[in-house]
Formats: C-alpha cells, structure tokens, sequence
C-alpha cells in the first residue's frame, strides 16, 4: 500500500519535484523557515498593539519587516553568489535564530518596549534579506530543468500555505500561552532547519581563482541585468503585477471588516480560499504550459486576476466573494510562477542569487508602492472603488507593456562550455593586476559589415554581462571592412573568471563572429595588462 501511494504521489507532475530527496529536504526547510516568518511578523504585530497605542509604531512593523529587503537585496544577492550557499544558508537560520532567542529572552525578562521590538523586527528582516537570494539560487541546481517550473510552483504553494498556517499557530499559541513561545518555538524550528541543510552534501565549486570581491560583485551583478533586455522586461513586468495584485491582499482585513461587516474567522475564511486557489494552480501548472506558453499563462493570468478582484468586492454574498477569491489564488500563481520561472531560466549559476535578489526588490518595491496607493485610496474613497481602480490599472498596464515578453523568442542556453581562445601569457601575472585590455581584429566583406555591426551589438551585451568594465568597437578609416573590437575588465582574475562565465549561447555567437571573419588565419587576440609606472 505505501508503495502504491509512493509511486502515485511522484507520479504527478506538480509533485514531481520532490522525487529527489536533496530538493524534498531541502523543500521542508523552506516551507518551515516560511511559516517561522509569518509566524514572527503576527507576534511582533499584537505585541507591538500591547506596547502602544500608536498607529504609526504599530504600522513600523511591517516596514521594519519589509525594509531590509529593499535595502540589502543586492548586497545579500552578491553574498549568496561568491560565498559557499550551504554556509551562507546555515548562517542566515542561526542569525534568525539568534534574532528569535532575543525577542524571547527580552520579553520574558519585560525589558521589550516598542523600539526594542522595531530594531528586532529589523534585524529580523536582514535575516529573511540574506536567506531569500539563496534559496533562489539553489532551486535550479536542485532539479533538473524540465522540472524547474513545477518546483517553483510548489515554492509558491510553501508561500501560500504558509500565509495561512503560520499566523494561525501563531493566533493559537498566543492566545493559549503567550507571544514568547512564538519566538521559542521560531528558535527551535531556526535550528533544527539548520542541522538539517548542515547534513547536506552540497557540491561546492572551488575556483583556483581569487573570490570576487565583495562590491565588484555587486556591480557585475548589476551590470548583467542592464545589459539583459530580457530581465528588464521581467523586472518591469514583475513591478507592474504586484503594484495591482497587492491591493486586493493588503485590504483584506478591510474587505473583511467593513465590506463584509465580518470578523477575523471572515478574514482567514478569504485569505484561506486565495490560498486554496494557489493550491490548485499550482497543481494544474505543468498542464496549463502544455497548452499555454509562458507570456499567454501570464497575461490571462493578470487579465483574471483584474475581473476575479473586482469581483469580490462586487460581490453581495460572502460566498461569491470566496468564489473570486478562489480564482483570484489561481490567477496570483499563475503569473507569478510564470514571472519566476522566466527569471531563473535568463540567470546562470554565478550571476543567479544577484539577479533574484534583484527580481525580488521589483516583488517588493510594487507591493510597498501598492499598498501605499490602493491604501489611500480606499481611506479617501472606499475599499470598492480602490479594488475596482487597482483592477483597472491591471488591465491598462497588460497593454502598455504587450510588447515586453517574460519568455523571449530565443532561449539562451547558460549551459557553462569551454570557450575557444585561452589566455597563454609570457610571465606570471598576479591576479590583482590590471586593469587588463582586449583587443580582437576582425577583416570582414564589405557587404556585410552591417550585419557584422549588428552581430557586434548584442556580442557588446554579452561582454559587459561577463564583467568588463567597458566596450568599444572601432573601424579601420583606412581599410574597409577591417575592425578591432575593444574590452576593459578591472583585474586579471576578472579575465580569467570570464572563462568560467562562458556559456553555450555565448559560443554560439562566437563562432557567428569568426564566420564573418575572412582571413584564413582566426581573429588576432591581444591582451594588454596596464603597466606601473615608476615616479
């Protein structure tokens, strides 16, 4: 019988994923260490309702919570991608352990006043901030690809789940015992997640070079997203989805209450039904995309999301209002997976958690901006009217930005290769040296020198995205059809970690460049390491 539901449960696609136990284990640690966070956030929240009367200081919570987010997500995206990710995982549950034992400890003690609960709500940000970008980056590395976009789903099913268990044992545990035995057991649940990603045995690729250093890899990390056309045109989209879909999320309390002249159970009875919805979805995911590809799922998704919104405050009857609730859940997931699949699939292994992290200040910098304006709105109006305009703006935006697909025409295959041209210098040179300049001399046919321009556009994009500090390409004024194309990276540890950088799509356009190329001997490379002068 257990074998039978073994080979019936890994027999769905949406469960798939968790096939393979490295991702399972690690799978569990998410869904806990997710259901810890809303778990904190709710306790800090009534805490902070019994420490003061202010309005202000009870709606700091959220933003101490968020905050850090905002403010480190680049940094921490460049931590998880030049530090080993098992250690920076394992480190990030200690810091929230850490951070959970001293709200205990504070309030047991009755030293905690409203401050004391912001700065360590704060803190408690940086650890979620730092853990986020890494768990992002280890998904794709857990499973293989077909399987990524079910792994992602179940990710945001955690998130779902989560949204709704935690703040339910939390509810429970402070009312039958106390807001201190919220952060102990976040304490213990911080540890015993911690051992278990300690007995993983993750492969950790050690490089013979120098680690990158810390603010180099932010700026690499952000040059790769500006010189990807793709991923702006995700960020954007991304920004725009949760700038309308968090209106309906943030004013549910509010729905609840004054639509619906209800109570808390109307509230979870809603927010439950949304999570129920993602469930489904998220289960139905692997047939949808065979029918459906990426960029229809995510713009169907938001064009539902914008009737199913309205509709709940449309709706008279609080079981109705459910109903669109439900569909809303499905839509939600819908895009959002579509959205983070997307993402994963432009990134590489070594520019991933930066490119996440970053995918996850646009998740943040909507919502916060969101609920600031359907917020507003609603106190100044009502919550229907809020709802019916963040509906409205859902639609207008899905047609001011058509043209900006989450799945492009071409796929780029990040496959790491080996890449033709190797560096073979006459001396040792130490890695710190430099700065280190290119040179590549191409003679191409006049007639399609434009087309080697062209060509040498998007071979500008792929370079600054491997690192280089600048890009030229220059034409012979003397010799028609004679060009030397120019790079700039800082070090010579940065050259040479361009190499590992070096993808299949970046061999293919390669080998474009060469089959422009007409001499019989292949493009003259010359590298040049900046000389010391002495004063």
């Amino acid at each position: 019988m257990s074998a039978f539901i073994d080979k019936w449960f890994f027999s769905q696609k949406w469960l798939a994923p968790l096939k393979f136990k490295v991702f399972r284990s690690i799978y569990l640690v998410w869904l806990t260490a997710t259901i810890c966070m809303w778990m904190n956030d709710v306790a800090a929240a009534w805490m902070m309702t019994s420490l003061t009367t202010s309005a202000t200081l009870i709606a700091l919570v959220q933003t101490a919570s968020s905050l850090p987010v905002l403010l480190l997500g680049i940094p921490s995206g460049a931590l998880a991608d030049i530090l080993n990710r098992k250690h920076f995982f394992v480190f990030t549950q200690l810091w929230l352990a850490a951070n959970a034992t001293a709200l205990m400890l504070f309030l047991v003690f009755g030293l905690l006043n409203p401050y004391v609960l912001l700065f360590l709500t704060f803190t408690n940000g940086i650890g979620l901030a730092m853990r986020w970008p890494i768990f992002a980056a280890l998904v794709p590395e857990l499973v293989p690809r077909d399987s990524l976009q079910p792994a992602l789903a179940l990710n945001a099913i955690a998130m779902n789940v989560s949204r709704i268990v935690g703040p339910l044992i939390a509810g429970i545990i402070i009312a039958t015992a106390g807001s201190q035995y919220v952060f102990a057991l976040n304490m213990v649940l911080s540890l015993i997640t911690s051992w278990v990603v300690l007995r993983w045995q993750y492969q950790y690729y050690v490089s013979a070079l120098p680690g990158e250093r810390f603010f180099g890899a932010m700026r690499v990390g952000l040059q790769y997203v500006r010189q990807s056309n793709q991923l702006q045109a995700i960020f954007i989209r991304t920004f725009l989805f949760f700038l309308q879909s968090t209106g309906l999320i943030a004013l549910l309390p509010v729905i609840a209450k004054d639509h619906f002249q209800g109570n808390a159970h109307i509230f979870i009875l809603l927010l439950s039904c949304l999570g129920l919805g993602a469930v489904i979805a998220g289960s139905q995911l692997p047939r949808l995309k065979m029918r459906l590809s990426t960029n229809q799922l995510a713009n169907y998704g938001i064009i539902l999301l914008s009737i199913s919104s309205a509709g709940v405050v449309l709706s008279l009857n609080l079981w109705l209002a459910s109903v669109f609730m439900l569909i809303s859940g499905i839509a939600w997931i819908s895009v959002a997976n579509s959205l983070t699949t997307s993402a994963q699939l432009c990134l590489p292994s070594w520019v991933r958690a930066r490119g996440m992290s970053l995918y996850q200040m646009s998740i943040m910098g909507g919502s916060a901006l969101g609920a600031a304006i359907w917020g507003k709105i609603a106190t100044e109006t009502d919550v229907s009217v809020s709802i019916g305009l963040s509906s409205i703006f859902g639609i207008v935006a899905l047609i001011v930005v058509r043209k900006l697909h989450v799945e492009g025409l071409h796929q780029e295959d990040m496959s790491p290769v080996c890449p033709l041209e190797r560096p073979n210098p006459s001396r040792n040179i130490d890695p710190s040296e430099g700065p280190v300049m290119i040179s590549i001399e191409y003679h191409t046919q006049a007639a399609q020198n434009e087309a080697f321009k062209k060509l040498m556009a998007s071979t500008r994009k792929s370079r600054l995205r491997q690192g280089a500090l600048s890009w030229s390409l220059f034409e012979d004024a003397e010799h028609t059809g004679k060009f030397v194309e120019y790079y700039v990276f800082e070090t010579w540890a940065d050259y040479l970690r361009r190499f590992d950088r070096f993808t299949a799509d970046d061999l293919n356009m390669q080998e474009e460049r060469y089959r422009h190329h007409i001499d019989i001997a292949p493009p003259k490379v010359t590298r040049r390491i900046a000389a010391n002068l002495k004063k």
